[in-house]
C-alpha cells in the first residue's frame, strides 16, 4: 500500500479517536458540573477543561504548537454545541446528574485519549516509556482538572480503583504490538480496549489499590 495513503488514513483515524475522546470527556464534565449545580457558563468551562486539559498538557510537554484544539477549531464549536444540547436534554428528561452517570464516558474517554497520546508521542520520535507516560497524562489530566475546578479531590487519585494504572497498561499493550510490527490501527484499538476494559473491570469488580493508612 502507498505509504502516503496509509499515513493519511492513520491521521484520519487518530483524529476520529481524538474527536470521540473529546466528546466523552466533555460529557463527563457536563455531568459533574450539573451535579454541582453550576450555571451554564460554569458547565461549559468545566466541559472544555475536561475535554482539552489532558491534550493541552501533553502538547505543552512535547512542545507541539499550536495546541490540538487550536489546530481544530471545529472541536471548540462542537463542544459548545454539545454542552448546550446536553443541558437542554438533561432538563427535558429530568436527568439526575450523579457521579455514577459520569463513569462510562470517563472510562471511554480515558481509553481513547491514552491511545492518541501514545500514538502522537511515538510519531514524533519519543522513546516508549515517555510515549506511555504521555498517554497517561493525556487520558488522566482532563479529569483531574475537571474535578479540581469543581472543588473535589480528583477522582483519579481518591477513589482507589485503578485509573491511571489502566492507561499505563493500555499504553504498554500498544507499545508491545508495535514491537511485533502489528498494523498501526490495531495498536490504537488495542490501547483503547485494554485501558477502557480494565477501568470497566475495576469498577465492576470494585478492585482497589492499596490506600495510605495512618
Amino acid at each position: 500500500m502507498d505509504p502516503f495513503i496509509t499515513s493519511g488514513w492513520l491521521n484520519t483515524f487518530r483524529t476520529l479517536l481524538e474527536v470521540a475522546a473529546t466528546i466523552a470527556f466533555a460529557l463527563s464534565g457536563v455531568i459533574v458540573a450539573a451535579h454541582k449545580r453550576l450555571d451554564a457558563v460554569g458547565v461549559c468551562v468545566v466541559a472544555f477543561v475536561a475535554a482539552f486539559g489532558g491534550g493541552t498538557l501533553r502538547d505543552l510537554l512535547l512542545d507541539q504548537r499550536p495546541f490540538f484544539w487550536i489546530r481544530h477549531t471545529e472541536f471548540v464549536w462542537g463542544i459548545l454545541a454539545l454542552c448546550v444540547a446536553a443541558m437542554l436534554f438533561m432538563r427535558q428528561r429530568h436527568f439526575q446528574p450523579t457521579e455514577r452517570a459520569m463513569l462510562l464516558p470517563d472510562a471511554i474517554g480515558l481509553g481513547l485519549f491514552a491511545a492518541v497520546g501514545v500514538d502522537i508521542s511515538i510519531a514524533i520520535g519519543m522513546p516508549p516509556l515517555i510515549a506511555v507516560v504521555m498517554g497517561v497524562i493525556t487520558g488522566v489530566f482532563g479529569g483531574v482538572l475537571r474535578d479540581v475546578l469543581c472543588n473535589e479531590v480528583p477522582q483519579a487519585f481518591s477513589d482507589h480503583r485503578p485509573y491511571a494504572l489502566c492507561a499505563f497498561a493500555g499504553g504498554w499493550a500498544d507499545i508491545a504490538l508495535r514491537q511485533l510490527d502489528a498494523p498501526a490501527w490495531s495498536t490504537l484499538v488495542t490501547c483503547v480496549v485494554v485501558t477502557a476494559g480494565l477501568r470497566g473491570l475495576a469498577l465492576w469488580r470494585n478492585w482497589e489499590l492499596p490506600a495510605w493508612r495512618v
